[in-house]
């Protein structure tokens, strides 16, 4: 006669794959949130500057007017 499975056996193994899984998972996504930091900007500074001033809209939208005005 053949056995039986032992089926509470067999269901606790995967939940236990699983939570193992998961934990894994969400390691691997800690560690790769943590690494995506990178290094501090200060390293790359190439004496350029990162964000150029750039003319506002203001002043076009000033002198827009001044020309729709006087047509």
């Amino acid at each position: 006669m053949a056995r039986k499975t032992n089926y509470s056996f067999e269901k606790r193994r995967k939940e236990l794959e699983k939570k193992k899984k998961k934990e894994a998972k969400l390691q691997k996504k800690l560690d790769k949130k943590n690494a995506g930091a990178g290094p501090p900007i200060a390293e790359f500074d190439n004496g350029l500057d990162p964000m150029p001033e750039v003319e506002t809209d203001e002043t076009t939208d000033a002198e827009e007017t001044t020309e729709d005005s006087t047509d």
